[in-house]
């Protein structure tokens, strides 16, 4: 790329692992295999590797060891070279026959001291020293039998998914959530009663778990390599209790005070938290196929943003379940498919008609070129019509290699406007839209008693019904987009009987989903009573009274609900369009909501001076790249929304969005009910 991005930070990462891996064993954890699988794709890593034979294997406790014939293994890890990492390190060298060794990680070697517990003034003075890699690259010689072998421990930061030009997330974050009200009384039990935390917007660096403020720090290193690499120095802002904590710590950030001093360029980095707005994450506005797509086919195993799609059709093989385990699922990234690129960016920025439209262009064309006897339909587009263009590349080999990439794309469009989740997505909207009407008509119990209706049991449910996790996804977007509301005895009346109906809904559910497993604390229906169901389901209110809340401390930014009147409907104004309108809002010179984090004396001097005397304090419009990090997930069409808004209100500007990872409606009371946000894990 001639104008340095999100694509060529990641390419230039990968290069340096490239460099490294010439017929070696390459051991990747999860989230690194998820990078280069969007930004590279697996092929351009076994091209480097070389040799006949595939040694490419997942980093885990029970890998394979090396053999006689495979003296060198290059490790690429997302994660702190400590503790359970490294005896995993030690186990798999210790039963190779490793001679070198060659260890990648993600983290820099500033976050290992002070996951050390160094001090930050002799991580400062430490300035070109890398001990704990030193000490580490000894270990290595002694695990594979010889000092005079060679071990070598680098960083290169690995931290992007670039899922197309204006996107990128973070899958080593994937599960960085922001806190909740209930997360400070969790804080607050290991305080002394002097000095507990009264609400979020107390919550700060001090405040928080050790693990929380690692995986920070972790984060934090990453964005600093790509502000450097992008050469700019960034001026941070924070929307949020969480991002707030993000943001002052990347301005803050000792390693990188030189970098700042000699970046050309300028940039605003504007961190978000997902929870103030949760009603664009879970709702069904966003009329996009990848959307559809990413919420009805099954994930892609040990990846957080990529789905699998069923081959089977391209094969002799009959369309039968026993048989689709036996062909290698396809997938969405086509990092090495110029032209299935090309359609995959195009779905990412266009409406589902579009974008149903474009994917049959495509594969016309494409089986033109290869001379098929292709019949042309004009009109309607349906999967029946996609399938037999798709079908028609079956029994020509050279074509399906040729197109491999596009017929994927092509297969996860049948498949998903075939399957029955797509035609509940419109059952979903209206009942969205009903809200949203009713909503300022109504109180919030008359919204909970047309909801209550709909919580049916296993046995009286059909297809066209809610299942107990969809329910959640309802509530959820009920208590995100009313926020405040009156509690009185109708709200108490209201959400008893809803409780009830729900947790008599858990309690009858023959299998427990992996989410209501984590919900209700149980592993089985079995042991599932309904006295059980009632805690769990308490629980849940009680988030979802967190969620309803969590705009309470912003000025500005306290709803998403624009109620209707004669001449229009109510709508739902998502949180990020108000975020950047406001950005750039020549007549909003001081943003109320979005604040700006100061770097040093200098900054904290001018926020001094300005109560006193004219001293304008950074805006985040003033800079010609606005970096947005949502922390706790995007969808599709949010990030197309960001894009495009910025382009219409200040053209100039470039925009890039980043997050920590693509969301479907399910993501989200999967997040909610994680119960290790506050202790992520770390691999320590």
């Amino acid at each position: 790329m001639s104008v340095p991005g999100v694509l060529s930070f990641t390419h230039q990462g990968w290069e340096q692992v490239f460099a490294k891996v010439k017929r070696a064993v390459v051991y990747l954890d999860s989230p690194c295999a998820e990078s280069l699988h969007w930004g590279c794709g697996s092929t351009r890593l076994l091209e480097a590797v070389g040799g006949p034979a595939c040694h490419l294997r997942e980093f885990e406790p029970n890998a394979a060891g090396g053999g006689t014939d495979q003296p060198k293994a290059v490790f690429v890890l997302s994660c702190l070279l400590k503790g359970r990492t490294v005896e995993t390190l030690r186990d798999i060298v210790c039963r190779s026959h490793f001679q070198y060794c060659v260890v990648v990680t993600a983290v820099s070697h500033a976050v290992h001291l002070t996951a050390n517990h160094v001090p930050a003034s002799a991580v400062a003075e430490m300035e070109g020293q890398q001990p704990v890699f030193e000490q580490l690259e000894e270990k290595l010689c002694e695990w594979m039998g010889n000092m005079n072998y060679t071990a070598e421990v680098l960083n290169v930061p690995l931290l992007l998914a670039p899922v197309a030009p204006h996107l990128a997330l973070t899958p080593a974050f994937a599960s960085l959530f922001p806190l909740l009200p209930q997360d400070v009384h969790l804080l607050n039990s290991t305080r002394p009663d002097r000095r507990r935390l009264g609400s979020l917007g107390e919550v700060d660096a001090a405040a928080l778990t050790p693990e929380l403020l690692l995986q920070i720090r972790c984060l934090v290193s990453g964005l600093s390599s790509l502000c450097e690499h992008l050469g700019v120095r960034e001026e941070c802002f924070a929307v949020g209790s969480l991002s707030r904590i993000i943001a002052a710590d990347l301005a803050n950030y000792t390693p990188v005070k030189n970098r700042r001093k000699t970046a050309s360029g300028r940039a605003s980095v504007v961190f978000v938290d997902r929870t103030l707005d949760l009603t664009g994450a879970v709702g069904h506005h966003g009329d996009n196929l990848v959307e559809k797509i990413i919420s009805v086919l099954p994930q892609l195993p040990g990846h957080t943003n990529d789905v699998m799609i069923n081959m089977v059709e391209l094969t002799a093989l009959q369309a039968k379940e026993e048989n689709h385990s036996m062909v290698a699922p396809g997938c969405l990234a086509q990092s090495n498919d110029t032209t299935a690129k090309a359609l995959w960016e195009a779905l990412m920025n266009t409406k589902h008609k579009e974008a149903v439209m474009e994917v049959r262009r495509h594969l016309v064309e494409a089986a033109s070129r290869e001379n098929l006897p292709i019949k042309m339909s004009m009109g309607r587009v349906t999967p029946g019509q996609l399938m037999s263009y798709i079908q028609l590349f079956k029994n020509n080999f050279k074509a399906l290699v040729n197109h491999c990439g596009l017929l994927q794309l092509g297969l996860a469009t049948v498949q998903t406007l075939k399957h029955p989740q797509t035609a509940k997505w419109d059952n979903f909207l209206a009942f969205e839209r009903l809200l949203l009407q009713n909503i300022g008509e109504s109180a919030m119990p008359a919204v909970l008693n047309q909801l209550l209706p709909m919580i049916k049991p296993l046995n009286q449910r059909t297809n066209g019904d809610y299942s107990p996790e969809e329910l959640l996804i309802l509530l959820i977007y009920i208590y995100s987009v009313t926020g405040e509301f009156t509690v009185d005895k109708d709200l108490g009346e209201a959400e008893g009987k809803v409780k009830k109906a729900l947790a008599q809904v858990f309690c009858e559910e023959p299998v427990l989903s992996p989410l209501l497993q984590k919900i209700t604390g149980c592993d089985s229906s079995i042991n599932l009573t309904f006295h059980k169901s009632k805690i769990a389901v308490d629980e849940l209110f009680t988030s979802l009274w967190d969620i309803a809340g969590a705009r309470n401390l912003m000025k500005q930014f306290k709803s998403v609900y624009v109620p209707g009147n004669h001449t229009h409907q109510a709508t739902y104004k998502p949180l990020l369009k108000q975020i950047v309108e406001e950005i750039f809002d020549p007549d909003r010179p001081d943003p109320v909501d979005i604040e700006h984090m100061s770097s040093g004396l200098t900054d904290l001097l001018k926020t001094g001076f300005s109560m006193f005397m004219k001293v304008s304090r950074p805006h985040p419009s003033a800079h010609p790249l606005l970096i947005l990090f949502v922390v706790g997930g995007i969808t599709v069409s949010e990030a197309k929304m960001v894009k495009d808004l910025v382009l219409s209100l200040k053209p100039g500007t470039q925009v890039i969005v980043l997050s920590t990872r693509l969301l479907k409606p399910l993501n989200i009371p999967e997040l909610l009910f994680a119960t290790d946000r506050l202790h992520p894990d770390l691999g320590f």
